[in-house]
C-alpha cells in the first residue's frame, strides 16, 4: 500500500499532452498514486493513420474492469449509471475547455453513454476511439483556422473580450461558434505578445509557428494514447487516484524511482496549452530559489544566462520537460506567468541551476529563531519536514543507522534541546506525504502512547495502528504549520497532534487525501511476465483519525488560520469532481491532553492583534485578497489599451502593498518591481509561528517566562 504525496491529475498518454492535461516531472522524483512521468521516447505513430484498438487493448480492458470491481474501495459494480458518468470523463478529458466539441458532436456520441462501462468490461473500447476521431478532426480544423486568422492583423480598439475559463461553459452551439471563439483566442495571443514588445510581424511568426507545432503534434497520437486515456476516464470515476498506466508510462515511472533525472525540481501539468507547475519539491533549486510558485505557468525555456527564449505554449509536455532538464550544474532560464494572472499579464525571467533532488536535499531541516517580548528573548526552533522518506532499502538490509523523517527529526530536538530553545514550530508546508509508518512513528515522539490512526480497507476490516515509540522526547510548546499542499501522512500526523490536544495547528486547511493506493501490475494477472499490459493503481483503503472522523475531503482544519496564495477552491481533494466522500466510523480508545483548551483563548486574541498591527502578514493578506481577486476574473479584454492600462494597474497596485511593507520596517521605497530582489519577500507565516509558539508556552506557564535552560514541562 501507498501513501501518496499530494495527488495530482493523473499522466495522459503523452502525445495528447499537446491536446489533454497531462504530467511529466523535471529533474524530481515523486512516489505516489498519482505519478507524473518523465518526457517520453519519441513516438512511431505515423501521422495520418487511423487509430485502432489493439487485440492488447481489449485484454487490458478486461483486466482492468474486473480489477477494480473487485478491489476499489467503492465495491461499485459497473452498471448503467456507471457508463454514463465515463462517458463524461471521457468527453471531460478530452476537451474540458469546451473548445473544440460541438453539441451536435456530443448528441451524436449520446448513444454511447448507457454503453461504455459493458464496453470495458468486454473489452469492445472501439466507441473511445470513433469519439477520439472526432476530437482530432475539430482540433485540426480549429488550429488551421487559427492559423489562417493570423493573416489579418486584429482590431484592438473594439471592447472585445475572450472568456478564458470555460470549464462550465455550455458546448459550442455551431461551427461559427467554434471560428469565433478561436479567433478570440488567436487575438488574444497576439495581444499578449504586443504587451511584451514584440511587433505584429513578430507575434504573427511566433504563434503560427505555435499553432503548426501544434497541428502537427495532433498526428502524432498514437492508439496506445487514446486507449490510456479512456481507461484513465473509466478510472477516474471510482475516484481521481486510481490510475492506469500503458507499458511505456510504467517505464518512465520505473525510471524516475531512479532519481535519474536532474532538473529545476518541480512537476508540471498541461493545462489549456500552458505548462503549469503542480508542486516545488523541496531541496530542488526551483525551492531552494523560492521564486517558482504552485499555479505559475511556463510560457518559454531559455539555455544559459544568455540563450534565445523559445516559446513553449502549445508544446507537448514532454518536450517542455527536456527543454528544462540537462546536465546538473548548468543554466536553465524560464519565462513565467505568475498564478492567478489573467492571459497577457506580465511575465518574469527565472534563472535556475540544474540539479538532482535527492534524499539528502529533501531531509528535515532545523533552524532557530528569536521572539522577543518585553525585552525578553526566546528561541523557536523550527523543524523544516519536506516528506515523510525512509531509506528502506537500508531498513530491510539491517542497517542501524538508515535514515527516515523520523530519526532526523529526532536527532533535531536533541540538538535543539541543547540550544534550550522554549518550543517547536513543525512546518509542514508543502509536504505531500510519503511513507505511512513514518507519520505514526513521528507522532510518537510528542504522545506517551496510544492509537494514531485506523485504516479502513475494501471489505470493511479496520486497522488500528498505534505510536510504535515507547515514550515522547518533546513535551514542550508545540505548533503545526499546515498548507492546502500538506496531504496524506501529513495530514495523519497533524490529525493526531491535534485530537491527542499534544499542539496547535495552524495555517491553511489541509488538502484532504485520506486515501491509500495499492499498485497492480498487470502483466502477472495476464500470467505472462511480458505482456506489456501496463500497471494499475486502484484505491483500496481510507484513512480516519482515532476520533471517527475521516481527512478525506476535508482535510485537517487549523485552530488558527493564517492567510495564503494558494486557493482552497482550485488546490484539495475537493475540488475533484469523483473524490470519495468524508465519513465516520466508530472512535477508538485514546487519552487526549486537556492544557491547550484554556491556552487557546489567549492565544486567539494574541494572534488577532497581530493579524491588525503586523506590516508583514498585513502585506501577506493584501497579496492573497489580489491573488483572489485575479481568480474570480474569468474573463480578459481584447483591447489593447484596456489591458495595458489594467496590467500597469496591478503593478503599481502590487509595488504599493511592497512599499508600504518595507516602510513599516523602515526600509527604502523600491522604485519599480525588477528592484525586489527574492530574499527580501518574509516568511510571514514562519514568523507568526514562531510568535504563536510563544503565546502558547506563556499561555501554559502563566508564572512567567519558559524556561532557557531546560526542557520546557506541561
Amino acid at each position: 500500500m501507498n501513501d501518496s504525496p499530494v495527488p495530482r491529475r493523473p499522466g495522459l498518454g503523452s502525445r495528447l499532452a499537446l491536446i489533454l492535461p497531462a504530467l511529466a516531472l523535471v529533474g524530481l522524483l515523486f512516489t505516489g498514486s498519482s505519478a507524473n512521468r518523465p518526457a517520453a521516447v519519441p513516438t512511431t505513430h505515423v501521422a495520418g493513420a487511423e487509430l485502432q484498438p489493439s487485440e492488447r487493448h481489449r485484454k487490458v480492458a478486461r483486466i482492468v474492469a474486473e480489477q477494480i470491481e473487485r478491489s476499489h474501495y467503492r465495491q461499485a459494480i459497473i452498471d448503467e449509471k456507471m457508463s454514463s458518468q465515463i462517458f463524461d470523463q471521457y468527453l471531460e478529458a478530452l476537451d474540458g475547455s469546451r473548445s473544440y466539441f460541438l453539441a451536435s458532436d456530443v448528441a451524436e456520441f449520446e448513444r454511447y453513454r448507457d454503453k461504455l462501462g459493458e464496453a470495458i468490461r468486454s473489452g469492445n473500447v472501439e466507441p473511445a476511439f470513433v469519439i477520439f476521431a472526432r476530437f482530432q478532426e475539430r482540433n485540426r480544423a480549429a488550429v488551421r483556422g487559427a492559423i489562417a486568422d493570423l493573416e489579418t492583423e486584429p482590431d484592438f480598439t473594439t471592447n472585445e473580450t475572450l472568456a478564458f475559463d470555460r470549464a462550465k461553459a455550455p458546448w459550442l452551439a455551431s461551427q461559427a461558434d467554434q471560428d469565433d471563439l478561436w479567433r478570440r483566442r488567436v487575438k488574444n495571443d497576439v495581444l499578449s505578445l504586443l504587451l511584451s514588445n514584440k511587433t505584429f510581424p513578430e507575434a504573427r511568426d511566433i504563434l503560427k509557428k505555435r499553432y503548426e507545432r501544434v497541428l502537427k503534434r495532433i498526428d502524432q497520437v498514437s492508439s496506445d494514447d487514446v486507449f490510456e486515456t479512456f481507461m484513465n476516464a473509466f478510472a477516474h470515476v471510482y475516484d481521481p487516484h486510481s490510475n492506469y498506466f500503458s507499458p511505456r508510462s510504467s517505464e518512465e515511472y520505473s525510471l524516475q524511482m531512479k532519481l535519474s533525472y536532474v532538473g529545476i525540481g518541480a512537476s508540471l501539468q498541461l493545462i489549456d496549452d500552458h505548462v503549469t507547475v503542480m508542486n516545488v519539491i523541496e531541496g530542488g533549486p526551483a525551492a531552494v530559489s523560492g521564486r517558482l510558485k504552485v499555479n505559475d505557468r511556463i510560457t518559454a525555456v531559455g539555455q544559459g544566462k544568455t540563450g534565445e527564449l523559445t516559446d513553449v505554449v502549445g508544446w507537448r509536455l514532454d518536450d517542455v520537460v527536456q527543454l528544462i532538464r540537462g546536465p546538473a550544474g548548468t543554466v536553465v532560464r524560464l519565462s513565467i506567468l505568475p498564478a492567478g494572472a489573467e492571459p497577457g499579464a506580465k511575465e518574469t525571467v527565472l534563472e535556475f541551476v540544474r540539479n538532482k533532488v535527492n534524499l539528502e536535499a529533501q531531509a528535515a531541516k532545523k533552524k532557530v529563531r528569536t521572539v522577543t517580548r518585553d525585552g525578553q528573548e526566546f528561541k523557536i526552533g523550527v523543524i523544516d519536514v519536506p516528506s515523510f522518506y525512509q531509506d528502506y532499502e537500508a531498513k530491510v538490509t539491517g542497517e542501524k543507522d538508515y535514515r527516515s523523517t523520523t530519526r532526523d527529526v529526532a536527532r533535531l530536538i536533541g540538538e535543539l534541546k541543547k540550544e534550550k530553545v522554549d518550543g517547536i514550530v513543525m512546518d509542514l508546508r508543502g509536504n505531500g506525504g510519503g511513507h505511512l509508518s513514518e507519520a505514526t512513528s513521528l507522532v510518537g515522539l510528542f504522545i506517551r502512547k496510544g492509537p494514531v490512526v485506523q485504516l479502513r480497507e475494501t471489505g470493511g476490516r479496520i486497522e488500528v495502528l498505534d505510536d510504535p515509540e515507547p515514550s515522547e522526547i518533546w513535551d514542550g510548546p508545540l505548533v503545526v504549520l499546515v498548507d492546502r499542499t500538506s496531504a496524506s501522512a501529513s495530514e495523519i500526523f497533524s490529525a493526531a497532534i491535534q485530537d491527542y490536544g499534544r499542539g496547535l495547528i495552524i495555517g491553511q486547511q489541509t488538502y484532504g487525501k485520506g486515501t491509500v493506493q495499492n499498485l497492480y501490475p498487470l502483466d502477472r494477472l495476464a500470467l505472462g511476465p511480458n505482456a506489456g499490459f501496463g500497471q494499475l493503481t486502484v484505491t483500496i483503503g481510507k484513512y480516519y483519525r482515532v476520533t471517527g472522523d475521516s481527512v478525506q475531503n476535508r482535510g485537517v482544519m487549523p485552530e488558527i488560520a493564517l492567510p495564503s496564495l494558494i486557493s482552497t477552491a482550485d488546490v484539495g481533494e475537493s475540488t475533484r469532481e469523483s473524490a470519495l466522500p468524508w465519513d465516520r466510523i466508530r472512535s477508538v480508545d485514546f487519552q487526549p491532553e486537556h492544557a491547550l483548551a484554556g491556552a487557546l483563548e489567549s492565544v486567539v486574541r494574541a494572534h488577532d492583534e497581530r493579524m491588525r498591527s503586523d506590516p508583514d502578514l498585513k502585506a501577506l493578506m493584501a497579496d492573497a485578497a489580489a491573488v483572489e481577486q485575479m481568480r474570480l476574473e474569468k474573463t480578459v479584454s481584447l483591447n489593447f489599451k484596456v489591458r495595458k492600462a489594467e496590467r500597469e494597474r496591478l503593478d503599481s497596485e502590487r509595488l504599493a502593498r511592497i512599499n508600504a511593507r518595507r516602510a513599516a520596517h523602515g526600509e527604502p521605497a523600491l522604485k519599480s518591481l525588477e528592484d525586489l530582489k527574492p530574499d527580501e519577500e518574509p516568511d510571514a507565516n514562519l514568523g507568526e509561528s514562531s510568535q504563536i509558539v510563544v503565546d502558547l508556552g506563556l499561555a501554559l506557564h502563566p508564572a512567567g517566562r519558559l524556561s532557557a535552560s531546560a526542557t520546557p514541562a506541561r
